[in-house]
């Protein structure tokens, strides 16, 4: 299993409705507006890296409403 953190910043005023489409995918196990640099902290995983991948390009960053994202790989899940 990979796991990873996305930090997202969405379009002005969009997170709450981004926090909710985000919910609805499979792989992502938490999603939170907060508050900072960014708007939404996810938490993803993924059983391959491939996986992953596709689930961060193809699912997150092709919400509507999300801008730019950060990843940071879970490097020791322990």
């Amino acid at each position: 299993m990979v796991a990873a953190y996305e930090f997202i910043n969405c379009d002005a005023g969009k997170a709450e409705l981004v926090v909710r489409a985000l919910r609805k995918i499979k792989g992502l196990k938490q999603a939170h507006v907060v508050t900072g640099l960014h708007d939404i902290i996810a938490y993803v995983e993924a059983p391959t890296m491939k996986d992953l991948t596709k689930l961060i390009i193809s699912r997150i960053q092709g919400t509507k409403g999300v801008g730019r994202t950060v990843t940071c790989i879970v490097v020791n899940g322990n």
